[in-house]
């Protein structure tokens, strides 16, 4: 009898141990654990980075560089005129343009000039002025929308090429250029100034 009862408390011992390891294995692996669940939730939901290849959005994005882009904005609301945004184009590749037209505003390209329901807009942040032979529209944004252009208009394929996009298709605002280091920036919704009462008359 006495043998029995040393056996089960050898084996209580041993289970109590094996517990006691795993709870050690346990709560080396859990930081970790958590902080790759915590960093892959960011990435699905909240931050992305990117990184620009080609010269569409000269001069505001260069080549090369890269950019952190918050999905966060868009749970909220629509993109603004202004904003810079990267989204999945028709062709299954990620692209990065700046928006020019909402749902229901009427675009037209005409003389080289942005023409946004009818009046011109100044548009300082664009690589050069357009091609005043490259006319296009007058065309009205449909709902759930948008018109986007690249800042680099005589190269950038946008949508005078591909039409307007759907807003279901945006990732997210890019908000930062992180790298390289030289040319860290802020962008965000600094770039809502260009465009909010910003109709210019004729």
């Amino acid at each position: 009898m006495r043998e029995d009862t040393e056996t089960n408390a050898t084996e209580t011992e041993l289970k109590a141990g094996n517990r006691g390891r795993w709870r050690t294995v346990w709560d080396w692996v859990k930081a970790p654990l958590l902080a790759i669940l915590i960093a892959l939730a960011i990435h699905q939901f909240l931050f992305e980075q990117f990184y620009v290849d080609g010269q569409s959005m000269d001069r505001t994005l260069a080549n090369g560089e890269r950019l952190l882009v918050d999905r966060i904005p868009y749970y909220f609301g629509i993109p603004s005129r202004g904003d810079i945004i990267v989204f999945q184009s028709p062709f299954g590749d990620d692209w990065v343009k700046r928006v020019i037209g909402l749902p229901g505003d009427t675009v037209q390209i005409y003389d080289g000039k942005l023409i946004l329901d009818g009046k011109v807009i100044r548009e300082p942040f664009i690589d050069g002025p357009m091609d005043p032979t490259r006319n296009f529209g007058p065309i009205t944004v449909p709902a759930g929308e948008l018109f986007v252009m690249g800042d680099n208009r005589n190269i950038s394929e946008d949508s005078r090429v591909i039409g307007p996009i759907n807003i279901s298709s945006v990732i997210g605002r890019v908000d930062v250029i992180f790298w390289p280091l030289d040319k860290f920036q802020v962008i965000g919704a600094s770039q809502e100034h260009y465009f909010p009462q910003g109709l210019v008359k004729k």
